[in-house]
């Protein structure tokens, strides 16, 4: 790594118990095993260019000196399921240097001729891989023709928007669902048994949702696709293993709090007042994280000049086998590490990565 004030210094990560005022009381048993899940956008380098960022250091910017300091903030952050969006060079950079860390991995490219990805690390002494599966959104495009989706296109109130690292050539006409849905977004669900006195069984799944404000209707279709398929993916791990399997899902979702997607992502939980305004039937129960742990989402997870809000979530399904004790704590606009927003010589990605520490309670 680099030498001098230049050199990147990636934050140490502080874990913050959770306030007992913020978990479920009705829990009252004695401390079980622990796992730590984290989640992080880490910045695909085919999207680093200096238009797009030129508010960075040039040095952050370069791949010799970024990668490392990306491999310093995943292995800081002692995950014992790690989930990245806009993962490339996987094969030949993000796999060996992570499983060199100790690690196990499971991937999904995105669709078309795109290079990045969505891919699960994980430590095989805390966590077996039991099952998995894919998710491509593009599937989406086959119920448009089979009729049983509707995309419901508004004008967004939106002024501003995350950085435009995945703009598309015109590929039809955007008023067609087909072309609208179409995007090449990926997620990656797995089931995990832990390797702890309780053999609990835990449901992860990692996603990066599209991007684009002005298109809203495309990313609530893509969470509620995700939900479907991560309902009939718990079910069939609840099945095959006689089970009721914990979830957690995790991601970039390009939603800030209390909007649409938001809103629907967390409906299904019955303490939640959101209600979803185009579905009848409620999702899956979802809780997100640091609303839940500390009373509130982040300020951000995203900092740049012309955007910074909250992107990125981890939500869990409230439930009496697991609870989170702890989360990541993540720093203020005011900090003196965000300072000339991101990437920067402490943070080498334009996100944040979030993440909890969450307790197994025993049956």
């Amino acid at each position: 790594m680099t030498s001098g004030s230049n050199a990147p210094s990636p934050k140490c990560p502080i874990f913050i118990p959770v306030e007992q005022t913020h978990i479920n009381t009705s829990i009252t048993k004695s401390p079980g095993p622990k796992f730590r899940v984290a989640s992080y956008n880490i910045l695909a380098q085919v999207y680093v260019k200096s238009s797009l960022f030129p508010h960075s250091p040039r040095s952050c910017l370069r791949w010799k000196t970024r990668s490392q300091a990306i491999l310093t903030v995943l292995k800081s952050l002692e995950a014992d399921i790690l989930c990245l969006q806009e993962l490339d060079m996987f094969d030949s950079f993000y796999k060996p240097n992570i499983e060199n860390l100790g690690y196990s991995s499971i991937y999904i490219q995105r669709s078309g001729d795109k290079r990045d990805g969505c891919g699960i690390f994980y430590n095989p002494n805390i966590a077996e891989l039991v099952f998995e599966e894919r998710i491509e959104y593009n599937d989406l495009v086959d119920s448009v023709n089979e009729e049983t989706i509707t995309l419901d296109v508004e004008p967004s109130t939106n002024t501003k928007a995350p950085a435009q690292k995945d703009v598309h050539p015109d590929r039809g006409d955007p008023d067609d669902p087909r072309v609208r849905l179409k995007r090449d977004c990926v997620g990656i669900m797995a089931a995990f048994r832990l390797k702890d006195p309780t053999h609990h069984l835990v449901v992860v799944a990692n996603t990066h949702i599209y991007w684009d404000p002005e298109w809203a209707d495309v990313k609530l279709a893509q969470v509620k696709y995700l939900l479907s398929r991560l309902n009939k993916f718990s079910v069939s791990v609840s099945d095959k293993f006689e089970c009721d399997p914990s979830v957690i899902v995790a991601g970039d979702f390009n939603s800030t709090p209390g909007d649409k997607v938001y809103q629907y992502l967390t409906s299904g939980d019955p303490s939640s007042p959101s209600k979803p305004e185009c579905s009848d039937e409620l999702p899956m129960p979802l809780r997100s994280l640091y609303a839940h742990a500390r009373g509130r989402e982040p300020t951000f997870t995203n900092c740049t000049p012309d955007f910074t809000n909250t992107l990125d979530y981890i939500f869990f399904s409230p439930s009496e086998r697991i609870k989170p004790v702890s989360f990541l704590d993540l720093p203020e606009l005011d900090s003196a590490d965000v300072s000339g927003c991101l990437p920067n010589l402490h943070h080498p990605s334009d996100h944040l990565p979030i993440g909890a520490d969450f307790e197994v309670i025993a049956d």
